[in-house]
């Protein structure tokens, strides 16, 4: 067999970069960037480009393994592993109840055609509340803002970048991470664009970031972003700046500014760091512009206020006049109706269930992972005694890794669906070996709700599964039929029992294309959206060039139909911030601690790749100068890292970038010789969430988002 090339498309994260894939009998031999896709033109960054090295690595997991009686792992048939976890389970499920089963679903997920809807199906079949993600260590108080102001966490607006003049963006860095609930293109070169035409594009970060680099920077003190946008909108306010558009589409615009009259720019000044004069400039600033947009992404939804910050970047978009407007903070309309399938399925919730432990609320369907460990020990009706961990290391992304570890360990049954042996699932029961991107067909489902280009590109599998592997949903499906489930979210689906088990996610997303706003109608619109048609074009079908405005109608669902500045929870929060930091304590952790995304780092499944890290180094911990000094300490010396929930060591690396009085370390390493992978466990890395807090009170109260932002460190010299 000659070679042959495939077109396809990246699915490592949401940027998600067209690739032109070599494959010589039925092996990936080459990867390469592809120059005609329509949105990333010849782009894609080191870690998609790397996948034959995941896809080939020997220490892959091929074959379903089972633990041993001496605590390692023998191969086992797949149909032996499924019957044993089907009648494990309901032995569990007999004794304790169906809601005593959890299931961790990692990031992969999002980026798998059917992973989600199956894992949350097998939950919602069982009837178990416990189903959870890592959007709780990144999303979850974005979602949450969403419901306070539209009365749906699913209606998120996003930065129209190809018509903006003035993007205010905050805790986003968009170069290394190529853009987050925002995509429709290269968001760096339309970043640039705006500039080029006469624009400006503002950072707000503790960090002067890879993007910040490249357009103004505005330093913030890391958990200190809300006080800076409540010193915006007082400006904004004070000088008589709001835009009358507000009044018309928004309700509580006078109790909104009576809460933010206290926060002057002066008075925000020692919390935020900003300069009362710079937080008063770029108030006017962002008032003035024809045409602006304020976006935050991952930065400012995991702080002490993750919930008012999402919510405040909102408001100011609504008080200049900038929501739903061309060019400013705008609502898409993509092909497949997300909003429709959201609140049918259930997904489209806040608050319907609360945790057990804290009592917690859910955000759209799943619930906080910085709780787990206490829903495992603690006993009572609801106490985890069963774990699903699929395509996540949830002991090295969850807060305190070590007590989830723990946790784990005390279990009756745990089941992992991986690539890997890691540290999460080292001590489970059976892990079932996953599918790569390679290996499955897929859809750029994930990214549709969030374009400001509308694209849709679906792609075959590029070459057959290796070894044993399976690709994920068909393994829930599978093991929800050992218990006799249809794992389903629809209650009508589940009904249809086991006539409902030839659905596969392609046929339902096919479905949902073809009657979504551009799909052909079975035939009945010449030229609509089909999978099949969608095959015969392997690059995608780009859909809109721009977003439809003026859609408030459909995207808020509360009662008035007017976007809600004042919901009580949210005034609450915001009014109590001087009493919260007159009654903080500093105590012997003088430092802020936050973290930062890395070009050549994606969760802990890429740090086996000697193609991305060739010399085993491990992250360093960044520090200002000043500190440095302050402290006594020394560039590239290993110091000591403490908080109050633990301690991790890190190799100083002193440099200007950060802002004094906090450090930066990345998330997902702490790599300890669990698990399999040789290179990882070379590399090792400080666990970042070995040094933040977990379970009831540990947690930001509105979303019960992990706080990972501001946490406060010391930092010594090791003896």
């Amino acid at each position: 067999m000659t070679a042959q090339e495939k077109i396809t498309f990246c699915r490592l994260c949401e940027q998600m970069c067209g690739l032109r894939v070599t494959v010589d009998n039925g092996v990936v031999t080459r990867i390469r960037a592809d120059r005609e896709h329509p949105l990333t033109r010849g782009f894609a960054c080191p870690k998609g480009l790397a996948a034959n090295e995941i896809q080939y690595d020997p220490a892959r997991v091929t074959t379903p393994l089972r633990r041993t009686a001496s605590g390692g792992f023998e191969p086992v048939t797949w149909s032996a592993a499924l019957h044993e976890i089907g009648t494990r389970l309901r032995g569990v499920i007999d004794r304790y109840g169906p809601e005593s089963i959890g299931m961790y679903q990692g990031n992969p997920a999002a980026y798998s055609i059917g992973h989600y809807f199956f894992a949350k199906g097998m939950m919602d079949a069982l009837g178990s509340p416990h189903f959870y993600s890592p959007a709780s260590q990144d999303t979850s108080s974005r979602f949450a803002a969403s419901y306070f102001l539209y009365g749906s966490p699913v209606s998120v607006p996003i930065p129209d970048l190809p018509r903006t003049d003035f993007l205010l963006m905050v805790g986003a860095n968009p170069f290394v991470s190529h853009g987050s609930l925002m995509q429709g293109g290269l968001v760096r070169v339309d970043m640039q664009e705006i500039v080029e035409r006469g624009g400006r594009v503002v950072i707000v970060d503790p960090r002067r970031t890879e993007t910040a680099e490249r357009f103004e920077h505005v330093a913030v003190l890391p958990d200190g972003d809300a006080w800076l946008l409540l010193a915006l909108l007082n400006v904004i306010f004070a000088d008589g700046l709001q835009h009358p558009r507000a009044a018309a589409i928004a309700t509580g615009l006078p109790q909104l500014r009576q809460a933010v009259q206290s926060f002057t720019p002066a008075a925000t000044e020692k919390h935020s760091g900003v300069p009362a004069a710079v937080a008063r400039d770029l108030a006017r600033s962002l008032a003035a512009a024809p045409r602006a947009a304020v976006y935050g992404r991952v930065g400012a939804c995991v702080g002490s206020y993750g919930t008012l910050v999402n919510f405040l970047l909102d408001a100011l978009n609504v008080v200049t006049g900038n929501l739903d407007r061309p060019g400013g903070a705008v609502f898409t309309t993509p092909p497949i109706d997300f909003w429709g399938i959201a609140r049918n399925g259930g997904f489209d919730t806040y608050g319907a269930r609360h945790t057990r432990i804290g009592g917690y609320p859910d955000v759209v369907g799943m619930m906080p992972a910085g709780i787990l460990a206490d829903e495992i020990t603690t006993p009572g009706p609801g106490q985890i005694r069963a774990m699903f961990v699929s395509a996540g290391n949830p002991v090295l992304s969850v807060p305190n890794g070590p007590a989830l570890k723990a946790a784990l360990e005390t279990v009756d049954l745990m089941v992992s669906i991986d690539l890997y042996i890691n540290e999460t699932n080292s001590t489970a029961d059976y892990i079932l070996p996953s599918t790569t991107f390679l290996e499955r067909e897929d859809v750029n489902g994930l990214v549709l709700p969030y374009q400001y280009r509308t694209f849709v590109q679906w792609t075959p599998a590029v070459v057959p599964p290796l070894g044993q592997a399976r690709e994920e949903w068909t393994i829930i499906r599978d093991i929800s039929a050992q218990l006799g489930l249809v794992a389903s979210s629809s209650p009508l689906i589940r009904r249809l029992g086991r006539f409902a088990r030839g659905l596969t996610p392609a046929l339902m997303l096919d479905m949902m294309l073809r009657f979504g706003s551009a799909g052909d109608r079975l035939g009945l619109r010449r030229g609509g959206l089909s999978r099949r048609r969608l095959l015969s074009r392997p690059r995608g079908v780009l859909v809109a060039e721009e977003v439809k405005t003026g859609v408030l109608e459909r995207v808020i669902t509360r009662p008035d139909g007017r976007v809600n500045l004042a919901p009580p929870e949210i005034i609450t929060v915001a009014q109590g911030l001087f009493d919260e930091v007159r009654d903080a304590a500093v105590g012997p952790y003088p430092l802020r601690l936050f973290g930062r995304r890395e070009l050549r780092s994606l969760n802990s499944f890429t740090h086996n790749s000697r193609r991305l890290n060739p010399r085993a180094v491990a992250p360093a911990l960044l520090m200002h100068p000043d500190d440095v000094q302050r402290f006594g300490l020394q560039d590239g010396a290993t110091v000591l890292i403490e908080s109050a929930t633990g301690a991790v060591r890190a190799q100083l690396s002193s440099t200007d970038t950060v802002i004094v009085g906090a450090v930066c370390l990345p998330h997902g390493w702490g790599h300890n010789g669990d698990g399999n992978w040789q290179h990882a466990n070379a590399t090792g890395g400080a666990n970042f969430n070995a040094l933040t807090a977990s379970g009831a009170g540990a947690l930001e109260p509105l979303a019960a988002m992990s706080i990972l932002n501001g946490v406060r460190v010391k930092v010594s010299a090791l003896d």
